[in-house]
């Protein structure tokens, strides 16, 4: 599609964008499970993993805004390149502040919902990764784009299913519980099941983006 080499560098740097997405995603993922079932010790590297990479994909946006703004290579699609990052932006924004939220307020997770609560993250953790191949193939081989960001939209019905499973169980089943701690269980599924819904999207953003470059 683009053969100069600013334009192949700046490919490059946004390949790098969505690694470094992908491993949030896992970091997050496994700083859920960490929480839920190996300890604090263990999910508290997590969490350092997770500040390190956030910074690091925050000043590579910035590069990589400045360079879609300063540069003429991809100038057709700039602006809904710069779409895309601000839509994915708040996937990695929702990684970083709700693993922070998990260590601030310690929400208080019964053992039975152990299970429930790390489907829930592996669901949407999954329509989110699920963007990522699909981001770097519009660069590369753009009609892939509309089978790959299929995965998503799957993910993101299941994992909507699932937090509402959750939240029947809190509120139906769950009557030992505290009405705060019902809240609390509520609030953060609600905050994991986001995470699917902004995956999706970035999927509906791709999609017009497809369709755009075949006009």
């Amino acid at each position: 599609m683009f053969g100069r080499k600013k334009t192949d560098k700046l490919i490059q740097d946004i390949d790098r964008y969505f690694d470094l997405m992908d491993q949030q995603l896992l970091v997050f993922k496994e700083g859920v499970r960490n929480y839920l079932y190996d300890g604090q010790q263990a999910f508290n590297q997590k969490l350092s993993s997770m500040a390190e990479l956030q910074a690091e994909i925050e000043v590579l946006r910035r590069s990589l805004e400045n360079s879609l703004y300063t540069q003429t290579v991809l100038e057709r699609s700039r602006a809904d390149i710069m779409r895309l990052f601000e839509k994915t932006r708040t996937i990695t924004d929702t990684l970083n502040d709700s693993l922070t939220q998990f260590e601030i307020e310690t929400p208080f997770v019964p053992s039975e919902l152990n299970s429930d609560f790390l489907k829930l993250t592996e669901l949407s953790c999954n329509a989110a990764q699920a963007v990522v191949p699909a981001a770097k193939a519009y660069f590369k081989l753009p009609e892939s784009v509309p089978d790959k960001i299929q995965r998503s939209y799957y993910y993101e019905k299941e994992a909507i299913k699932q937090s509402q499973a959750i939240k029947r169980t809190v509120f139906h089943k769950m009557t030992s519980l505290k009405l705060s701690e019902r809240f609390h269980l509520r609030y953060f599924a609600l905050h994991i099941e986001t995470l699917s819904k902004q995956a999706a999207n970035v999927a509906d953003q791709l999609a017009v983006m497809t369709i755009r470059r075949a006009l």
